[in-house]
């Protein structure tokens, strides 16, 4: 099969040949239709070796936000058949400590919450194929299409755990502010417009076409990031600022802003893996407000993401690439210029037996 694999640390991946994996006992062979690019990838493409508390070895196929067609089982695994389609939850923690029996993944008490694509010895999904340590990591799809709902898995799980954290702050007359209107801020608008009712929702970003995108899925308020924005959030919030501030972005400037606009009591959310640092004293940000930095969501959670998805409530605007041109999309992805998601399409073909009935 193909994969895209990181063959050396601060080099471009390259599209190679691999064995196609054999599921063991417990084990499911998922055939991928789509999996999208992150900027967690490009994150470890551009480290010196493997990122603090990832045991990756080189090689190893990138790809985290995978969707497909179960493929084959192995021995001793019951409740899906070959065709299914399925989404990944792509954390993979141990199963048996107090977090993972909960469905908390993400926050493995053992193994950090390693996922496939992340390190760990696991490959990811930037592939023909996938092989998923075990049944439970797979949630089914029903009728939406896998190249359409990979990026549910990420994009929609953390964007989805963000905000249903803070949901008790947005009641009525309520503000978010999502600060980087991209693939995630377009997805945690829709996420908050699906779950509250009365919160007024502002986006803000430097690309003016990505604001008109967050106009277009349901915010109220779509701003160029300065001064002004800053100046307008306060006047929307009478001088009091933001109940809940989710920086998807994670640099500097961005977290500045966040501590601005934020309010006494409320949360500043940290999502982006910008690498900046947020000042904390004694008077910024205000008294109280809880500042948190959310990885990843929980399987119950990603279960509850694919359900606003089948009925229609969120829906990631996705442009997709054949696997050959990966790199393509990675540098895109890099240069600010995918509007959405770009997702890779190992298979262009949907097996007929699982044709979806809209997409």
């Amino acid at each position: 099969m193909r994969a895209f694999q990181l063959v050396g640390w601060r080099q471009p991946p390259e599209l190679r040949e691999a064995p196609v994996p054999e599921p063991a006992a417990g084990q499911v062979l998922v055939k991928v239709g789509g999996a999208g690019a992150c900027h967690s990838d490009l994150h470890i493409m551009e480290a010196p070796g493997p990122p603090l508390g990832l045991a990756t070895e080189l090689p190893f196929t990138i790809g985290h936000e995978n969707a497909g067609w179960v493929e084959s089982l192995g021995p001793g695994v019951t409740g899906f058949t070959p065709g299914d389609p399925v989404i990944v939850y792509g954390s993979w923690g141990c199963g048996i400590c107090a977090n993972c029996r909960q469905g908390r993944e993400n926050y493995c008490q053992n193994l950090g919450g390693q996922g496939p694509g992340l390190g760990g010895g696991h490959d990811g999904g930037m592939a023909e194929y996938l092989l998923v340590p075990a049944p439970r990591y797979l949630i089914p799809l029903g009728t939406l299409d896998p190249r359409q709902a990979a990026p549910l898995s990420d994009a929609g799980l953390t964007s989805y755990h963000a905000v249903k954290r803070s949901l008790h702050l947005l009641g009525p007359g309520s503000t978010a502010v999502v600060i980087g209107a991209g693939g995630l801020g377009q997805m945690t608008i829709q996420i908050l417009r699906a779950l509250t009712t009365a919160t007024t929702v502002v986006a803000v970003d430097t690309d003016a076409g990505k604001l008109e995108t967050a106009r277009h899925i349901g915010a109220d308020e779509a701003l160029l990031s300065g001064d002004e924005a800053i100046a307008r959030i306060r006047d929307v919030t009478g001088q009091q600022g933001a109940e809940l501030v989710l920086d998807m972005v994670g640099i500097d400037p961005t977290l500045r802003m966040a501590a601005q606009v934020a309010r006494v009591l409320g949360h500043l959310t940290i999502v982006g893996l910008g690498g900046g640092a947020l000042s904390v004293n004694f008077t910024s940000p205000p008294h109280e407000c809880s500042v948190a930095s959310p990885y990843w969501g929980t399987l119950p959670e990603l279960m509850e993401v694919i359900t606003l998805a089948q009925q229609e409530k969120i829906r990631m605007l996705v442009e997709p690439f054949p696997l050959e041109r990966a790199d393509e999309a990675y540098q895109l992805l890099h240069d600010g210029k995918i509007q959405g998601r770009a997702v890779i399409t190992p298979h262009a073909r949907v097996p007929t037996s699982t044709q979806p009935e809209r997409t």
